[in-house]
């Protein structure tokens, strides 16, 4: 089977199963499998796949097909520019993300910043190599992610504490940060979620409710913990429609909010 009768077959067999990028997801995996990018294969498309090729890639679109997401097939995902291992321990980086990240730059930050929920680490990571000066520690609740997080840290040669545990509450005592990071999970419990995030960890999705109970817990740790009296800036990822609400817990917490942009907003003792 040549390459050009497998992208056909293939795109068309998404496309069925209502994958709206069908002909792109099918090139990924075939630069994934042949080891030759894109542009390469649609110029040689009488290129012959071996037995082996077509049967890894059979495998990687029956997967698909269920509405998998591709960094799940691929065990990697792409943030801020830079190749990241993840897992079904992991969510999937997502691009609004990485306003965080822009946020973080814009606010000539000094001292040591914690990302709570790390995950994969992209956060972390990237804030350490955007912002070398930075300390920069990292939690999660989940060890299997705290794992994926630290070879991520390993992978790109950065250093950053981990510490496994319930938001703040694995920090210790003697480490005073200056700013803090939060992508916890907000989706409201009764929220329907599509095929794709059917996949990642439900533990990393759903937030109580309203989706905001985590980041209630979060400032309440914030607010009566000592060690984080020097805290100048929080910053929070949610649905543009809980804004406010999250706004009124942060204030209850001696946080006022500074700025919103899209996701992403940033509160200011």
């Amino acid at each position: 089977m040549t390459t050009n009768e497998w992208l056909e077959t293939s795109t068309h067999l998404l496309e069925k199963f209502g994958i709206t990028t069908s002909r792109l997801d099918c090139l990924i995996l075939l630069e994934d499998t042949t080891g030759k990018d894109r542009s390469w294969l649609l110029a040689h498309p009488e290129l012959e796949l071996s037995i082996e090729m077509v049967s890894e890639l059979e495998n990687k679109i029956k997967r698909r097909v269920n509405h998998e997401p591709l960094a799940y097939i691929r065990s990697k995902s792409e943030f801020f520019g830079r190749e990241f291992t993840v897992s079904a321990d992991t969510l999937e980086p997502r691009p609004e993300s990485e306003t965080i990240i822009e946020l973080l730059k814009s606010l000539k930050l000094h001292g040591s910043i914690i990302d709570v929920g790390t995950g994969s680490g992209c956060l972390a990571i990237t804030t350490k190599l955007e912002i070398p000066e930075l300390e920069v520690m990292a939690t999660d609740i989940s060890a299997t992610a705290l794992k994926i997080a630290q070879k991520n840290a390993l992978k790109h040669d950065t250093d950053i504490k981990f510490f496994l545990g319930d938001l703040l509450t694995p920090i210790p005592v003697s480490l005073k940060p200056t700013v803090i990071m939060a992508n916890l999970p907000y989706v409201p419990n009764s929220h329907t979620i599509n095929s794709a995030a059917m996949f990642e960890p439900k533990l990393a999705i759903f937030g109580g409710p309203d989706g905001l109970d985590l980041y209630r817990q979060l400032f309440f740790q914030i607010a009566n913990n000592v060690q984080f009296e020097g805290v100048k800036f929080v910053l929070t990822e949610s649905l543009p429609p809980q804004h406010n609400e999250l706004a009124k817990i942060a204030l209850s917490a001696g946080f006022k909010l500074k700025k919103t942009d899209d996701f992403i907003q940033v509160f200011t003792s």
